[in-house]
């Protein structure tokens, strides 16, 4: 029994591991490498004959990465407005008095 296993025909899903790294340069590392891992298990999954497998993980790596971004975005909302609320702070106890 010689069983020979080919890879499925078609294209497989995407893999989104360009927005998977985007978002882990440039929002929120810890969320964005485990898309990053969803997203390197793609291909594999699709040569390796695991179709099911293939659509779970590229699912599972757009939502990570969209996570990320949205965690990201908050934490760069909050900082902007923690900011502006300090230097308004300053401003009305006088602290940029020189």
């Amino acid at each position: 029994m010689n069983e020979q296993i080919t890879s499925p025909q078609g294209t497989p899903p995407p893999n989104y591991l360009v927005f998977a790294i985007l978002v882990t340069i440039f929002c929120c590392q810890i969320l964005g490498i485990v898309s990053i891992v969803f997203a390197a298990q793609v291909n594999s999954k699709w040569s390796a004959g695991d179709i099911e497998g293939a659509i779970n993980a590229s699912k599972n790596a757009k939502l990570w990465a969209w996570i990320s971004f949205a965690v990201g975005g908050a934490i760069a909302i909050i900082l902007t407005m923690l900011s502006v609320f300090g230097i308004l702070l300053g401003i009305s106890f006088g602290g940029f008095d020189f």
